[in-house]
């Protein structure tokens, strides 16, 4: 199951009305003129599509400030009503849940941490619910209800079904999250790989708003990748797309946990830089701080790792400009807390990989906090509220 039935519905009745509710939500406020510019449709259709949105308050009409003087009806913008509606999404980690409540807009408006002790899914989920719980009594301060739940887990996940297929920093195997949470929680719930769900929000909120075709690669504990093709987020038919972390960039490399060897996550993933210090220095390097530390001393070992990283990553990032040539890569994760160690191999291996005009593709760094995956698993459960009865992932 995605998800169970919400309280209330969303009132776009027809793919017109949810294509210019998405189109305001993430490039608004616009006057009706630009939206059906931008979104590919009829003046009428516009007119037609935001009738009911406007009726239900979910959009509302405002006079453009500034507007020049015209001799017939002024220009008014229309803009999504950010307060109409709040999401909870949760991001889960190994070691802890990071959850958010937002407006329809996917602002964060409160945020709440929670420790796992046990990573077995009953008690993640017990934890999880009480973490909602908590989120949703917080919610009747903003005096609108809260319509849908979104979870991130990092793994092979199943959005269709709502079930995490393999999660290996979680020890899970067809975890069928979605309906457990809805049973817990009374909420819709959405469950989506982390990175797919970074991507969503990138897309509708972010740094990829308004492209058609991009990408977001995330580095840290692993190395990860989301894309958006002709506006759709991809995951393929198996719900694997994107997963450049276990792209082979050095054949003879060291093994990697899949069964593989040399791939870009067993080389730039922050246990394979962790394990490679550990191996060329012999320090007994406890951690990621202690060996970005290293590193920013200029310990030889520690900058070879990260600049070894670097070079995969850069490569890896190649490898997607070849296959589909977005318009923009961004970069994020935890990692990019030592990004000053490799951004320059990255650059470099990218160049030198990138095939022809690939190599013109906008690369970006991006630093996110948790609490942003955490809004990803919110822009989620927007995203299934606005669209319920067509799959976001392209198939």
């Amino acid at each position: 199951m995605r998800s169970t039935p919400p309280a209330e519905t969303f009132p776009a009745h027809t793919p017109a009305a949810s294509q210019i509710f998405t189109t305001v939500l993430s490039q608004g406020p616009l006057t009706r003129l630009e939206a059906a510019r931008r979104a590919g449709l009829s003046a009428a259709a516009v007119t037609k599509a935001v009738r009911p949105l406007l009726a239900a308050g979910y959009l509302v009409e405002t006079a453009a400030e500034e507007a020049p003087p015209t001799l017939g009806r002024p220009a008014n913008l229309v803009q999504v009503n950010d307060g109409r509606a709040l999401f909870i999404g949760v991001k889960v980690t190994a070691g802890e849940l990071i959850g958010v409540l937002t407006d329809l807009r996917c602002r964060i408006r409160l945020a709440l941490r929670t420790s796992l002790t046990d990573r077995q899914d009953t008690s993640v989920l017990a934890s999880m619910t009480k973490l909602v719980h908590e989120l949703h009594t917080a919610a009747e301060d903003f005096g609108a209800p809260v319509l849908g739940l979104g979870v991130a887990v990092s793994g092979d996940v199943d959005r269709a079904e709502g079930v995490v297929r393999y999660s290996p920093f979680l020890g899970w195997r067809d975890v069928a999250l979605a309906e457990l949470a809805a049973k817990e929680t009374g909420l819709p719930v959405t469950v989506d790989n982390d990175v797919r769900a970074l991507t969503v929000a990138e897309q509708w909120f972010g740094a990829g708003a308004g492209l058609s075709d991009f990408a977001v690669v995330t580095v840290g504990a692993g190395i990860g990748c989301g894309l958006v093709v002709h506006g759709r987020v991809v995951s393929g038919a198996h719900g694997v797309a994107g997963e450049i972390g276990h792209v082979t960039v050095d054949p003879a490399g060291p093994p990697c946990h899949c069964g593989n060897r040399g791939c870009v996550e067993a080389i730039a993933g922050d246990a394979a830089i962790v394990r490679r210090i550990r191996e060329t220095t012999g320090a007994e390097v406890a951690g990621t701080t202690e060996a970005v530390a290293l590193a920013h001393r200029g310990v030889a070992g520690a900058r070879e790792a990260y600049a070894r990283a670097g070079e995969a990553i850069g490569r890896g990032i190649a490898t997607v400009a070849n296959l589909f040539g977005p318009q923009r890569v961004i970069i994020s994760g935890e990692g990019l807390a030592a990004y000053d160690l490799f951004a320059g191999q990255i650059r470099d291996s990218f160049a030198a990989a990138a095939f022809g005009s690939a190599a013109h593709c906008d690369v970006q760094t991006r630093p996110l906090a948790f609490e942003e995956w955490a809004r990803g698993a919110a822009a989620t459960a927007i995203q299934s509220f606005i669209t319920p009865d067509d799959p976001p992932p392209s198939r």
